[in-house]
């Protein structure tokens, strides 16, 4: 076991790494901005060291500083927890060469699961039913053309290197094509420094469905089931639960199965997300996979009783897996919601008040809350909108619906807005609390656009 991790991340995942470090007595080295110099992290890590002004640039995204920090700590291995550098294969090369352990995928395994294109050709080796379309990239427009006519429009265009719904443009006819595949292209370079794009048959109306993962690093691999993840805005997920109403027990076993085959097939090690399309008629189709720990694992961590933090630590120390697949056994429904510095009145625009004068979070049975900030807190502007997420867990989906709505009604946040009163609006809904959710649920029931 690791003697010092550095947690390289902030807000409520450094948290939630510092919480797995306490109880697996490892110590912890927490990071930060000049912003977030009051963060409860800071307060509760073992060491805390500041790496930089406030733009992310400049602190969360300096490896340098990083680096440095880890040395000055003695810390021998980094959690990257999720976003900034946490699917970066540069990054964790440059972990290994100073002798730090990277807490995720190997290097060249998360460059290979990170291209999108070579991902979908491993994956469909390893019996993953795929979304008709390319299983390499398209690098000119007539070929883009030549494709989509053969497949039909609309069509979408992803970014090789994307991910986090970024990267993404769906093509409804063959006259917007030239722009919006040059567009796309142009924001593939920029947000990703790789130009690269592939092309699928765009699946208009689905559910977002996506199997947790375990993997050690001697070729063993068991799953936690699957979360339904369809409440978007934007491509952006607000809602998950945990498991999927939308499955049967046979699709079930076959998702999750080929998933943790998949991930094996592509030497996959930690803990990780493998993403589907489940179309309105049944069928699944494989996405992507997420070589990180994902927001949303809270709800697999509720159904299965297993910590998600605390295994990635353990794989990444050597460990080989403690857990056969018989031994996980996923009881209850859960839900998480995600509470963001937005005003949902305001077309879900960022409150940059900043402080929080009031935060009350809700208690009670199964009701777990996963957070960094406290009354008196200013919410920094330059980073991420998540202050929260409230996840709860009950014996059945319609429990765990009622329980959310209890939870919610509990939580008290005075001086900045929050997505608290549209999650209410969510939890109350009859087509939600039916199961009635695709991907277009907010366009079709709550009349917000889904540009």
């Amino acid at each position: 076991m690791f003697n010092k991790v550095l947690i390289a991340n902030r807000g409520e995942i450094a948290v939630r790494i510092w919480r797995a470090c306490q109880e697996l007595g490892v110590k912890s080295v927490a990071v930060y901005s000049k912003a977030d110099a009051g963060s409860r992290v800071v307060q509760l890590a073992d060491e805390a060291i500041c790496i930089g002004p406030a733009p992310a640039g400049r602190s969360y995204l300096n490896v340098p500083a990083l680096i440095e920090a880890a040395h000055m700590t003695g810390a021998d291995a980094l959690h990257p927890g999720y976003g900034f550098l946490s699917e970066e294969p540069d990054f964790a090369e440059i972990c290994a060469e100073n002798n730090i352990t990277f807490i995720g995928p190997s290097p060249d395994v998360m460059a290979r699961v990170g291209d999108k294109a070579l991902a979908k050709r491993v994956m469909k080796e390893s019996g993953l039913p795929l979304v008709p379309g390319t299983e390499d990239t398209v690098d000119s427009l007539d070929d883009a053309d030549d494709i989509a006519q053969q497949l039909g429009f609309p069509i979408i265009l992803k970014a090789v290197a994307g991910g986090g719904g970024r990267g993404i443009a769906v093509v409804h006819n063959r006259d917007d094509l030239p722009r919006i595949y040059a567009s796309t292209r142009a924001t593939a370079q920029q947000l990703f420094k790789d130009s690269r794009v592939y092309l699928e048959k765009f699946i208009p109306i689905f559910r977002h469905t996506e199997v947790q993962i375990l993997c050690d690093n001697y070729g063993h691999g068991i799953h936690l089931g699957e979360r339904d993840c369809s409440v978007q805005r934007r491509r952006q997920k607000l809602i998950e639960e945990a498991p999927s109403i939308h499955l049967s027990p046979e699709q079930r076993a076959k998702m999750c199965d080929t998933a943790v085959a998949g991930a094996l097939a592509a030497g996959y090690s930690s803990a990780g997300t493998v993403e589907f399309i489940l179309d309105p008629n049944g069928n699944f189709y494989f996405m992507e996979i997420n070589a990180r720990i994902q927001v949303e694992h809270p709800v697999s961590e509720m159904i299965s009783g297993v910590d998600l933090i605390k295994e990635q630590i353990r794989l990444a120390s050597g460990q080989p897996l403690r857990y056969t697949q018989p031994d996980i056994q996923l009881r209850g429904h859960a839900f998480e919601c995600r509470i963001n510095a937005e005003d949902p009145d305001r077309d879900f625009e960022p409150d940059k008040r900043g402080k929080i004068e009031i935060f009350t979070p809700p208690l009670g049975p199964g009701t777990r809350v996963d957070t960094y900030v406290y009354s008196g807190w200013t919410v920094p502007p330059f980073y991420d909108s998540l202050v929260a997420k409230i996840i709860v867990w009950a014996e059945d989906r319609p429990s765990a619906l009622d329980r959310m709505l209890r939870a919610l009604n509990e939580t008290t946040v005075e001086g900045i807005s929050t997505t608290v009163p549209f999650h209410r609006r969510v939890f109350s809904h009859p087509e939600f609390r039916q199961g009635n959710v695709f991907t277009d649920f907010l366009v079709r029931h709550m009349n917000m656009a889904s540009g």
